[in-house]
């Protein structure tokens, strides 16, 4: 009890006084919802933190730039696709198989294809078995992988979407 204590007691210390990003437009529990809603310093970041970390996924207004988050700073487009990918996993695994669906068409905008790819769904689902294997299986990194190789490799998408 005594170090859950004096790790809570850091935390607010650190949040508090030597963590936050003064070049920013936020504090130290970062960009996202949080940061729109409390906008004060110090321990008041304790809730910003919890908001980000409560309200659903912040993933696309943090890696689209929205939500006080820059999209030339730390999150990449690479890092951008690596989080969407990991934080919609099962359901992008389902949109594949059926070529359609809301998060493939998200992360179709990721990878720099127009709004209407439909070739990007097209060859998504086509190479289902070579994105998701059995080396890939619960790991979105490799699949990420997988679908940037099947995505590159087609002429259309290579020319058309921004990988």
């Amino acid at each position: 009890m005594k170090k859950l204590i004096l790790i809570s007691l850091a935390s607010i210390f650190a949040l508090s006084f030597g963590v936050t990003n003064l070049s920013a437009k936020y504090g130290a529990a970062g960009c996202g919802l949080g940061s729109l809603v409390i906008s004060s310093g110090g321990i008041v970041q304790i809730f910003a933190a919890t908001t980000n970390g409560t309200s659903g996924s912040q993933t696309f207004g943090i890696t689209t730039g929205t939500s006080n988050c820059s999209k030339d700073g730390i999150v990449q487009t690479e890092k951008a696709q690596e989080i969407f990918v990991h934080m919609n996993y099962e359901t992008l695994e389902q949109e594949i198989a059926k070529g359609q669906g809301e998060r493939l068409t998200s992360l179709a905008s990721l990878f720099g294809c127009p709004k209407d790819s439909k070739r990007f769904h097209e060859v998504a689902k086509e190479n289902y078995s070579k994105i998701f294997t059995a080396a890939s299986l619960k790991n979105p990194s490799i699949v990420l992988s997988n679908l940037r190789d099947q995505v590159g490799s087609d002429v259309e998408l290579k020319n058309s979407c921004k990988i």
